[in-house]
């Protein structure tokens, strides 16, 4: 590591003040800050003092979507093999086509995102942010593996202009950035994120007779509730879906590294479980419907559920901050999105809108948290006087 620390420091001397590039500046101490902790502190602000900074931090969570990231890429090459009726193909067959597909979006993802944040840090001579580290790992991983890579491009623009600078940057956005990108591509090109086909590359041969790449959900939609695939294969991930959200199992291996290194809440995510399986419960109750009685627990490892409640409730930025405002707003996600995907087939996907609606909901949340803390108190001042 000492070599590369040379290295950057032989480079730095062009992009200080007084330099050929001193508008770039902000584009080198990035690159040097990901790859070394800065050597300086915070001068002014509120500030944490930690062993760990937000570039770590960020990092972290890319590890943490592996998992899901390379089970995507499997489960690519997993349907587009079985819809042309071959279901004996080897894992690394799978694997090979999935990568061919999957990591161009990522390349696109990252290489707009980031041109887009290192254009808006030399206009403003501000450090380059962190954040899309993760939003550009999130992105693929909530989209078709079918989306064209244009439009892959343009949601990118999209995410990090409207979704983020145009609030000030990472820290100051009050919509999750990767479900901005989402949600613009759900509106702007429906027949690309809905509907059957989308879900799974069919490239480079005829479809098997009677084969439907939809969704889970969607096909229950369309031809009743007896379609949807068993609680295993769904917390397997052997379905069709966004290309990191099909399997449980590897979201869940992803949560573990998130709460042991204490990036993640456990309170968000064990809240936006227990308010979906309490929806669940209360659908099957009711039953005025057959989809209402997909149990309770199916519904909590199909779809975007579990992605959504790991990745993206527990958006540090977006979520709520206080420790009671947590629960409310992780169990009110599991709760609407259940809620959205039930009553509503134009929005299968409830989690979401879900999110989207908590993440503008969340500081009300804790204001009112805070205020019934600070009348308490108050009634304890009042009853001690």
């Amino acid at each position: 590591m000492k070599l590369f620390r040379n290295i950057l420091d032989s480079m730095k001397t062009p992009f200080e003040k007084g330099g050929k590039l001193e508008k770039f500046y902000p584009v080198f101490d990035g690159f040097d800050t990901f790859m070394f902790v800065p050597g300086h502190t915070t001068k002014k602000g509120s500030h944490i003092r930690d062993g760990v900074d937000l570039k770590r931090a960020m990092v972290t969570v890319v590890i943490a979507l592996l998992p899901a990231l390379f089970f995507g890429m499997w489960n690519t090459g997993y349907q587009h093999h079985l819809a042309l009726g071959m279901d004996h193909v080897s894992l690394w067959d799978n694997l090979v086509f999935g990568m061919w597909k999957v990591l161009p979006i990522v390349v696109v993802s990252y290489a707009v995102g980031l041109g887009v944040e290192f254009i808006f840090c030399i206009i403003n001579q501000h450090p380059i942010q962190e954040g899309y580290l993760v939003s550009g790992m999130l992105i693929p991983l909530i989209i078709p593996v079918d989306t064209p890579l244009w439009m892959v491009a343009v949601a990118c623009v999209f995410a990090v202009v409207i979704g983020k600078e145009v609030f000030g940057g990472t820290g100051m956005n009050i919509l999750n950035v990767a479900l901005t990108a989402r949600a613009f591509l759900f509106f702007a090109y429906p027949s690309k994120m809905s509907g059957d086909k989308v879900w799974i590359d069919t490239s480079g041969g005829e479809l098997v007779d009677g084969f439907s790449g939809a969704t889970p959900l969607a096909k229950a939609y369309e031809s009743g509730v007896s379609n949807i695939p068993s609680v295993m294969d769904s917390f397997m991930g052997y379905i069709p879906g966004s290309i990191g959200e099909t399997s449980t199992l590897a979201i869940l291996i992803g949560a573990v590294i998130l709460l042991i290194t204490g990036i993640g809440s456990w309170r968000i995510m064990l809240s936006t479980f227990v308010g979906g399986y309490v929806m669940g419960l209360l659908f099957n109750l009711w039953g005025a419907n057959d989809f209402m009685m997909v149990p309770a627990l199916t519904h909590l490892v199909l779809g975007g559920f579990a992605f959504g409640a790991v990745f993206m409730a527990t958006d540090p930025v977006t979520a709520t901050q206080t420790a009671v405002g947590k629960y409310i707003y992780g169990f009110l996600i599991g709760f609407l999105a259940i809620m959205i995907r039930v009553f509503n087939p134009a929005y299968p996907e409830g989690m979401m809108l879900a999110i989207l609606f908590m993440n503008v909901m969340a500081p009300l949340i804790d204001h009112y948290v805070i205020q019934s803390n600070i009348n308490k108190r108050l009634k304890r001042a009042v009853k001690t006087a």
